[in-house]
């Protein structure tokens, strides 16, 4: 009678013991993000975020704060037209104009380096904080900038065909108002963009690696993170492809 009980003990012992280790293993991963990062909540109101899984989703209708010549005979004129009053003596207005979009980008909320660094796309490689998308440094047909760079407003975007607006280059709307160093948005990888001030200086493409970035502190990432940087020329935002696992877009 003993020895049984002392074999039942056992077992409960065993079973109990199963049990508590089975459980840790559901446990949710330390890394596991339950809320949005603070950095987020510098995007505009405009921009409706969400977090979903590893992802954080940002919804926008791609409509630029500011005025733009681009406005004029859209709905948004009275409030938003400006005639181009820029610095630009060539500049020459392209036939589109603005429209609001449905666009959806997916990023990861915790990015890494990917293995293969995929080619930014043509069309939205990024989002803004204001919500504008970011294109990459070719102009339709994979063409450098160099004759499109003309039809660039006094804040340095421009609607394509579709009337989606956007900037290939420094938004100067957002670096004038938030500052030369300040965050601007963050690619589809994940990884935020800044300006191109760091640290009182001015970057170049030299400062940077192929895919246009580095990895130090920001105010917004004390403890460093990579990202990507502004530059006056060519690729201006990005370069040979993302550094981190691109998310999606739809649109």
């Amino acid at each position: 009678m003993f020895k049984i009980c002392l074999f039942v003990c056992a077992l409960s012992l065993t079973v109990m013991y199963g049990c508590k280790k089975s459980s840790s293993t559901t446990e949710t991963p330390n890394n596991n993000v339950t809320q949005l990062p603070a950095v987020f909540g510098k995007f505009s109101n405009t921009v409706t975020i969400s977090l979903e899984g590893n992802y954080v989703v940002l919804k926008s209708n791609g409509l630029p704060d500011h005025k733009s010549p681009y406005y004029q005979g859209t709905q948004w004129a009275a409030a938003q037209f400006e005639a181009y009053n820029g610095s630009n003596p060539n500049f020459m207005i392209n036939p589109n104009r603005i429209s609001s979009q449905n666009l959806t980008f997916k990023i990861p909320v915790s990015p890494a380096a990917a293995s293969t660094h995929d080619a930014t796309p043509m069309g939205p490689m990024g989002i803004s904080i204001n919500g504008v998308p970011i294109f990459n440094q070719y102009a339709a047909g994979g063409m450098p900038l160099t004759g499109e760079i003309n039809s660039f407003d006094q804040y340095n975007g421009h609607p394509q065909m579709q009337g989606q607006y956007h900037y290939h280059v420094e938004p100067l709307y957002i670096t004038a108002a938030k500052g030369k160093d300040a965050l601007i948005g963050f690619l589809l990888d994940g990884f935020p963009i800044y300006g191109p001030l760091e640290n009182g200086s001015t970057l170049t493409n030299a400062d940077l690696d192929i895919y246009h970035g580095h990895t130090t502190a920001t105010a917004d990432y004390p403890s460093g993170i990579y990202h990507y940087h502004i530059t006056a020329d060519a690729p201006y935002i990005n370069g040979s492809g993302f550094y981190g696992t691109k998310g999606s877009v739809t649109q």
